[in-house]
């Protein structure tokens, strides 16, 4: 009973914490001589395009059962449809190739919207092909074969140890140009070939922690050491790297923003463009800052779910 208290207390001091920690950006706001323009940013994420419709002979317009069509003066059986909503033209007129005959409005993406997109696609794309490539450089890790085993040692020092901006470059600027890869391919594979070092190392830390005994019941059993490996001991390791794995793919939405370096329109590089269309930083970089929570926080419910079923599998 004396828990129920004092767990009251200190979500009382939380909540006390939050509201001088908003108290105070509400104070540093408006300390900042600077005019909010909120309304400029929701047609960057998605606005009302115009579609018109022009007609394609010249004809008459007539009406028929309450819908209008454009009829050809050569030839009656030859008609447009108009649309109702939106008609620039009513019947009776006499209408020309090439004139506007009705316009409709569509929701359309915006460029921050798009961005949001290009990011997921790249993360997306990027963390399968780093999963894979982490997998096999974590089980060379641990291979009793010295070739493979140096060669995936390499291969997580030699890309843990270099910062990501100057591989992309590398991979886009050299290796793009030799292998002529587009800039799209060239981002996931920079992005995935660093990611998959440090799943290599998440895979290899999850494989080792798992007791030598289940390799050995798995070989008493009859099976061969690929085998224990894929249906005894990846499994089980599988749980436990999933919170490192989750950290680690939550980094790589945020590293993708590196991307936009080489010219691929993601979430970062749509608000540098739209900052320069709205002269609104502020507005523009807290909403992105805003999407990129989403994305990581989507992805961070996600896994959670995920330790929840396979805790209750156990």
């Amino acid at each position: 009973m004396e828990k129920q208290p004092n767990q009251l207390l200190w979500h009382g001091v939380f909540l006390l914490m939050l509201l001088v920690a908003v108290f105070g950006i509400y104070k540093a706001v408006q300390a900042v001589d600077y005019t909010w323009r909120w309304e400029r940013i929701p047609q960057y994420i998605a606005y009302q395009a115009e579609q018109k419709h022009f007609a394609e002979f010249d004809g008459t317009v007539v009406a028929e059962k309450g819908q209008l069509f454009l009829q050809d003066d050569a030839d009656a059986s030859r008609r447009q449809a108009i649309a109702p909503q939106g008609a620039q033209v009513a019947e009776g007129d006499t209408v020309f190739l090439g004139d506007t005959l009705d316009t409709q409005l569509s929701w359309t993406a915006g460029p921050i919207a798009w961005g949001v997109w290009m990011t997921v696609k790249l993360s997306l794309v990027a963390g399968v092909f780093a999963i894979l490539l982490g997998t096999l450089a974590g089980l060379a890790r641990l291979s009793p074969n010295p070739a493979l085993r140096n060669l995936a040692v390499t291969y997580v020092e030699l890309i843990r140890g270099t910062p990501l901006l100057v591989q992309i470059f590398i991979v886009y600027f050299f290796i793009g140009t030799v292998l002529n890869l587009d800039r799209f391919t060239a981002g996931v594979a920079a992005l995935a070939v660093f990611t998959g070092a440090y799943v290599a190392e998440i895979v290899r830390a999850g494989i080792t922690s798992i007791h030598k005994g289940q390799m050995e019941a798995g070989r008493s059993l009859g099976m061969t050491s690929a085998q224990t490996m894929r249906y005894v001991i990846l499994p089980q390791a599988f749980k436990r790297v999933l919170p490192p794995l989750a950290g680690q793919f939550i980094n790589l939405i945020k590293d993708s923003s590196l991307v936009s370096v080489i010219s691929i329109t993601d979430l970062t590089k749509a608000g540098r463009e739209v900052v320069s269309s709205t002269f609104s930083p502020f507005e523009v970089w807290f909403t992105v800052a805003l999407l990129y929570l989403v994305l990581t926080g989507t992805l961070s419910f996600l896994v959670r779910r995920l330790e929840v079923k396979y805790a209750k599998s156990n």
